[in-house]
């Protein structure tokens, strides 16, 4: 297991296939700054181009997931020497939050969030953006943009009426409310919530789990779901179809076929 730098501001670590990220700004819920952005990118393609991690888990240091952006950030700040005037919001979604969210969205690998606290604004948002989602029973979800005269950003718009529809969308989006992750769970905006004395142990068990499963399969679906939604039910059978041929001569299905038929466990290791 590699042991994390401290001083960084995405803690990493290796074990048994599973790469842990850490977002590391404690003090501030680990809000980002330009500089997080870059090391989380660059660990996230790291993580990615190694062909030993078949599991990616993101979580917070400290009290908190991710509380979103720091408005103090010079990404966002208004200029003070140029008399407040406002900073151009839009480039940094585009310098930074649009990869984020596509990067998120497109790792070879299942991807975790494991939300150990507060997760707000685009914090939420990257958290909805992984495979799958664990919060801990003391984590909420604030979508907090109409808070500061903004909309939902890292993806909100897209995610959010996907999987909760659209009026508990709306509702998200223009109130503001915290949301418990019990009621997170209830109305399908996560996967699962758990109490916190067993939150480590789920998300370490599901991680373990999923290094386990065929890697390549498991990604082919989360795109084959996600394309689905821009297609009708004959262009989506078609789609299938096409995915299927393609894992239909690769290892992990000839080894998942034999496994079956010898009764044992298969041993996948495609990615």
């Amino acid at each position: 297991m590699e042991t994390p730098l401290e001083d960084s501001l995405v803690l990493v670590s290796h074990d048994a296939g599973v790469r842990t990220l850490a977002l590391n700004r404690p003090k501030a819920l680990n809000s980002f700054t330009g500089a997080m952005h870059v090391e989380l990118a660059a660990a996230l393609d790291a993580a990615a181009d190694d062909r030993e991690v078949r599991c990616v888990v993101l979580t917070g240091s400290g009290r908190g997931f991710c509380a979103g952006q720091d408005l103090a950030d010079p990404a966002v700040a208004p200029n003070p020497e140029a008399g407040g005037t406002p900073t151009d919001v839009g480039a940094a979604i585009e310098r930074y939050y649009k990869p984020l969210a596509m990067r998120v969205r497109s790792m070879p690998v299942p991807i975790i969030a494991a939300v150990n606290g507060v997760a707000a604004g685009a914090g939420a948002n990257l958290a909805l953006c992984c495979d799958l989602v664990v919060a801990a029973r003391s984590a909420s979800f604030i979508q907090a943009f109409a808070k500061i005269g903004l909309i939902p950003d890292c993806g909100g718009t897209w995610l959010l009426p996907r999987l909760v529809g659209r009026a508990r969308a709306l509702a998200l989006a223009l109130l503001g409310d915290k949301l418990t992750a019990e009621d997170a769970e209830r109305i399908g905006l996560i996967w699962k919530c758990v109490d916190d004395v067993a939150f480590d142990t789920e998300v370490r068990g599901l991680a373990a789990r999923l290094v386990a499963m065929p890697t390549r399969a498991l990604v082919a679906a989360r795109m084959a779901i996600d394309a689905s939604q821009h297609l009708d039910l004959g262009a989506a059978l078609s789609h299938e179809a096409a995915v299927q041929r393609e894992l239909g001569v690769s290892h992990d299905f000839l080894e998942g076929v034999a496994a079956f038929l010898a009764k044992r466990a298969a041993m996948f290791s495609d990615r």
